[in-house]
């Protein structure tokens, strides 16, 4: 009944064009982040960091909460734990279909270079799906595990867009474009693509994929069928995964810290941390959200075609691309 009451009143200030009123429901992208241990009590931590959702620096901004992108999120996780000595090792938990070619890349850096200016340990724990750039960001880790029914690979690159000129000439829409280049609106949804314009997309998703599994090659160690096998972006099974190289080894989160544990020199009661905006009663390792962003009933209110459908903007991506990556 409370969530009726309240859904008709939000309801009411939408349709009345009412201003929002200044009252803070939920932790948002605003809050700052808060340590919260969840095992241990030894000086030397390990923060467990969730990577979960489309990797992308876009925010998710619904109609009453903003969501950190995962870009943002994670990138803002290893910035506070470079600022604590005290953290000697991460287990980073990726369960992601992938992202943006951008994004994917930019976070790789990103932990890359903080596992290099800090040195330590990580270990990469492959949750549900890690496929594509979910993959890609893995690759800095000292460990990769893949849990028994994790499903990986997929290394490579797709460029999505739409191709609306059948339904154009059904309804009698036309484009008129003026441009300064031939290629210039190559690409376009409104008109075919020429065999020309095909070939020069597919040199650039070429050069993308190829530095994919160049990263690949270098961070694993793969070289020829093996990687050529990986270079299809073919999806795989954790144990086809570890015969190719692309995991160490398949396990579980108690396997991941006994693991860190022994990379970093840390004792058994090393306190295990996550970084949350909100305090959740009985946290545990498996809980990915870093705030409270009240009920999924407010979805309902959420507007957003693109989540409604399932779609992704036009772009480059590492992912092995579903309708349902949300």
């Amino acid at each position: 009944m409370k969530k009726i009451i309240w859904i008709t009143f939000l309801g009411a200030l939408v349709l009345c064009g009412c201003g929002a009123p200044e009252i803070k429901l939920f932790t948002d992208a605003t809050d700052a982040l808060e340590e919260f241990t969840l095992e241990g009590d030894a000086r030397e931590k390990i923060l467990v960091i969730p990577v979960r959702g489309i990797i992308s620096g876009k925010p998710d901004e619904g109609l009453l909460v903003v969501k950190p992108s995962v870009l943002q999120e994670v990138v803002s996780q290893l910035q506070k734990a470079e600022e604590d000595k005290n953290v000697k090792g991460v287990i980073l938990q990726i369960c992601t279909l992938g992202g943006t070619v951008t994004a994917s890349d930019i976070l790789y850096h990103e932990i890359k270079g903080f596992k290099e200016r800090k040195d330590i340990k990580i270990v990469a724990l492959l949750m549900d799906v890690a496929t594509s750039g979910g993959y890609y960001i893995a690759l800095p880790a000292d460990l990769i595990i893949a849990h028994p029914t994790t499903v990986t690979g997929s290394v490579g690159v797709v460029f999505i867009r739409p191709d609306l000129t059948r339904l154009m000439e059904k309804i009698g829409l036309r484009v008129n474009v003026n441009k300064s280049g031939e290629n210039k609106d190559m690409g376009a949804f409104f008109r075919e693509t020429t065999p020309e314009e095909e070939a020069i997309i597919q040199q650039v998703v070429d050069k993308m994929g190829n530095r994919f599994v160049e990263l690949v090659s270098k961070h694993r160690e793969i070289a020829g069928e093996k990687l050529s096998h990986v270079a299809s972006a073919q999806i795989m099974m954790a144990d086809d995964a570890e015969k190719i190289g692309l995991v160490d080894r398949i396990g579980y989160m108690q396997d991941a810290l006994d693991d860190i544990k022994k990379l970093g020199g840390l004792p058994e009661n090393a306190r295990v941390v996550v970084y949350r905006r909100s305090h959740y009663p009985d946290d545990n390792y498996y809980n990915p959200l870093t705030m409270n962003i009240g009920s999924k009933t407010f979805n309902l209110l959420d507007l957003s075609m693109d989540k409604a459908l399932g779609l992704l903007p036009p772009g480059f991506y590492h992912l092995w691309y579903q309708n349902q990556h949300k």
